[in-house]
């Protein structure tokens, strides 16, 4: 098992390059961007939180998946939140119904496929 666990570490760890990228873009299109168009900035803190290495009985390997998971599982969290804010405020319709398909739940309070009088009311302003 540690030996499989070794062997896997480069194709898990190589992936911090493009995260790492992406969080460099996508916060600078959240204090922009959200800056520009009103929307209430998402509270990176309460999305990503980095603590479980500190815990003594794990070893370094596992202290460091841990830091890794906390940062990279606690931003795709926080690039899901930005991202549903930002679809509610451009085009908060929800999707046509589909066999299998996992409505986001930020899509609660979207307006109704197909409904052009939900839609109006929840997001033309008069």
């Amino acid at each position: 098992m540690w030996l499989r666990h070794r062997l896997n570490d480069p194709f898990v760890f190589i992936l911090i390059i493009p995260v790492v990228l992406l969080d460099i873009f996508i916060e600078l299109y959240h204090q922009v961007g959200f800056s520009l168009c009103g929307i209430e900035k998402v509270k990176r803190s309460e999305y990503i939180k980095i603590d479980r290495h500190k815990l003594k009985y794990l070893n370094f390997f596992e202290k460091l998946g841990c830091a890794y998971c906390g940062y990279v599982n606690g931003f795709f969290h926080y690039i899901l939140e930005i991202s549903g804010r930002t679809e509610k405020y451009w085009c908060g319709i929800k999707h046509q119904q589909r066999q299998g398909f996992k409505d986001p739940r930020h899509h609660e309070y979207f307006a109704e496929y197909g409904d052009e009088e939900d839609f109006k009311n929840k997001y033309i302003k008069s």
